[in-house]
């Protein structure tokens, strides 16, 4: 029996303020809230640092050159969007790279959980979504992808990925066609 969860990622303040889809959040949180509805665990993936970065290396051309301050407990950009804030008892993963796994506890709390399957969202496509898709691939998890619920700014290297990467590795599908299959009616 598979034992799925979906991970909701990079879905914080200062990410959100840059998507230029109106309808990406509220497409997101039919998602999150059809995960709950089928008592699926939605798991928070957050970007996040102690004051003054010391989990970055100036040599990381992403981490490095980020002002002091941004993505710390401090920084109110690190907040996860309210329209798909957790609820009591979701869990919170802070990571410290780009990949979901890297630098945090969800592998643990995944094989703790018996989780075998992920279903995959967040911002950005080309950042956390490709990087977390190719490393629990080599940890051999089943993938969905969510396409919709993803979101880059660069919608051709979005559309790329999701039509001729993420297939190789991953079931793909969209927010309303995942919730219809989870449905007890759909």
């Amino acid at each position: 029996m598979t034992t799925s969860a979906l991970l909701v990622m990079d879905v914080q303040q200062a990410n959100t303020s840059r998507v230029c889809d109106p309808d990406y959040l509220p497409r997101l949180a039919r998602a999150v809230h059809a995960a709950r509805d089928a008592d699926i665990p939605v798991l928070h993936i957050v970007l996040g640092f102690r004051p003054g970065h010391p989990e970055s290396n100036k040599r990381n051309k992403i981490f490095g050159a980020l002002p002091a301050g941004i993505f710390t407990a401090e920084d109110p950009g690190a907040a996860i969007h309210p329209d798909i804030a957790p609820e009591p008892g979701e869990a919170i993963i802070v990571k410290r790279r780009v990949s979901a796994f890297a630098g945090s506890d969800l592998q643990l709390l995944l094989t703790a959980a018996g989780i075998d399957h992920l279903t995959l969202t967040g911002i950005a496509t080309s950042g956390v979504v490709l990087s977390t898709l190719r490393q629990a691939a080599d940890l051999d998890y089943q993938l969905t992808v969510l396409a919709d619920g993803c979101y880059d700014l660069d919608p051709d290297t979005h559309q790329f990925l999701i039509d001729k990467v993420f297939p190789r590795q991953a079931e793909i599908t969209t927010v309303d066609d995942w919730a219809a299959a989870l449905s007890p009616t759909g």
